[in-house]
């Protein structure tokens, strides 16, 4: 099999320049996931939150994808894929530019609001792009072809995380100041003004620059990928999706490793601040971690050329679940470099595991399945609460007390390691 793949084309040159512009959707939903990570360590500050309450941003954010991604399939199925990316990107673009009344009215649930609305937009582009890249060659190198995809989705990442260091954590005035709970409520009014609209402008500049993105691809030709004859009912699809023992299982993994993740990056500033770091500096290491990760999806995409994909899934979640048993144990600097490390392996997991999910299914059945894999992004609203959860168990400090030995924010990446050994059977399993 593996012989067969190294003679294949990834992409027919016919397809070369549409597939460069579905890729383009992979930078700019990266953007959002960069740009919003650091938003939960700002809005903790700026608005006075517990890290459970911070963490509602990561529950609308990612909460958006579990509402829309089912509605956005069902209309795929009528629609082509380009419709759905051009509603992707409307919506993306509408949630983003709903930053300039939450600014002006100061209230966290507005802002909360915009990024439910935004996360409608992307859940539209994944759910289209992903078997859209898919389908643009032969089934034998699809997997392949979609990590060559996502390798541009780290792109997104790092430059999303350097507007946001750059542009909003570094011109946060409420960080700068030792304890801004102590303030007077005059001083703090100034203060969260002012940083409630730093928030604001990326996200706003976002919707512009979508908005001519949404342009281009309204004027550029891009091939119908439909099934052929009849369509049949989603009842019928829904029954076959639920007997495939592999997709079904594919569902549970994607939902274990987009929680994993942004559980690693999120918290990845508590975790520097259980050191005594500042979120500037953590941001360095964020940064690490995306640069890391843009290199190990590009090694594991080559990889793929010689290696089956559930057993490289297997490999890379078995070197991830060891560096978070260093992540609890390891006190410290070294903690915090297996948090950056851990990056490297999980950089292959959500393509790998969709392309083997959806690598039996037709494409009636892809469009729907999908759905099911990009609804699983709800992980990263649902993990991330629960990690903050465990994190405020001492008080709305990192490390307020210990559990078995280690600070409570240490021990909060049992989660993360749970969902490692899952992934880990189930790329033995699919191989």
């Amino acid at each position: 099999m593996n012989k067969d793949i190294t003679k294949q084309k990834i992409v027919p040159k016919e397809l070369l320049l549409p597939f460069i512009l579905v890729t383009s959707l992979f930078a700019l939903w990266g953007f959002a996931n960069a740009v919003t990570d650091p938003m939960v360590q700002a809005f903790k500050k700026v608005l006075e939150l517990s890290n459970s309450q911070a963490a509602w941003v990561q529950m609308a954010f990612y909460g958006g994808y579990f509402c829309m991604a089912l509605p956005a399939a069902m209309f795929m199925r009528k629609y082509s894929y380009k419709v759905g990316i051009l509603i992707g990107l409307g919506l993306y673009a509408i949630g983003a530019l709903l930053f300039y009344p939450a600014a002006i009215t100061e209230q966290f649930w507005f802002f909360c609001l915009g990024l439910y609305i935004l996360t409608f937009g992307l859940a539209f582009l994944e759910t289209a792009a992903n078997p859209y890249a898919l389908a643009m060659g032969a089934k034998e190198t699809a997997t392949q072809r979609l990590n060559l995809a996502q390798a541009f989705n780290p792109v997104g990442l790092i430059a999303g995380l350097v507007v946001a260091q750059q542009f909003v954590l570094k011109n946060l005035k409420s960080d700068d100041i030792q304890d801004f709970s102590a303030l007077d409520e005059a001083s703090k009014i100034l203060i969260r003004t002012s940083d409630l609209l730093v928030i604001r402008n990326p996200y706003v500049i976002l919707g512009l620059v979508l908005i001519g993105v949404f342009i281009l691809f309204l004027v550029s030709k891009m091939p119908q990928s439909k099934d052929e004859g009849g369509m049949p009912s989603i009842g019928d699809t829904f029954a076959v999706l639920a007997r495939n023992t592999k997709y079904v299982l594919g569902v549970l993994s994607q939902v274990f490793y987009v929680g994993a993740q942004i559980m690693c990056w999120t918290y990845i500033y508590q975790y520097a601040e259980g050191i005594g770091m500042d979120s500037v500096t953590a941001g360095y290491y964020q940064m690490a971690a995306f640069i890391i990760f843009a290199v190990g999806r590009a090694i594991g995409t080559y990889l793929l050329r010689f290696i089956s994909s559930g057993k490289l899934l297997m490999y890379f979640a078995i070197a991830s679940l060891i560096f978070v048993l260093g992540i609890i144990f390891l006190k410290g600097i070294i903690g915090l470099y297996c948090l950056v490390a851990v990056s490297f392996f999980m950089s292959l997991m959500f393509p790998t595991i969709y392309g083997i999910a959806l690598k039996d299914l037709t494409e009636e059945q892809s469009k729907v399945g999908s759905a099911g894999l990009v609804m699983a992004i709800v992980g990263g609203a649902l993990m991330p609460k629960f990690q903050g959860m465990i994190i405020d168990v001492g008080g709305n400090g990192v490390a307020d007390t210990t559990i078995f030995g280690v600070s409570e924010v240490n021990f909060s990446f049992i989660l993360p390691l749970l969902c490692f050994v899952f992934i880990a059977w189930y790329g033995k399993y699919s191989s």
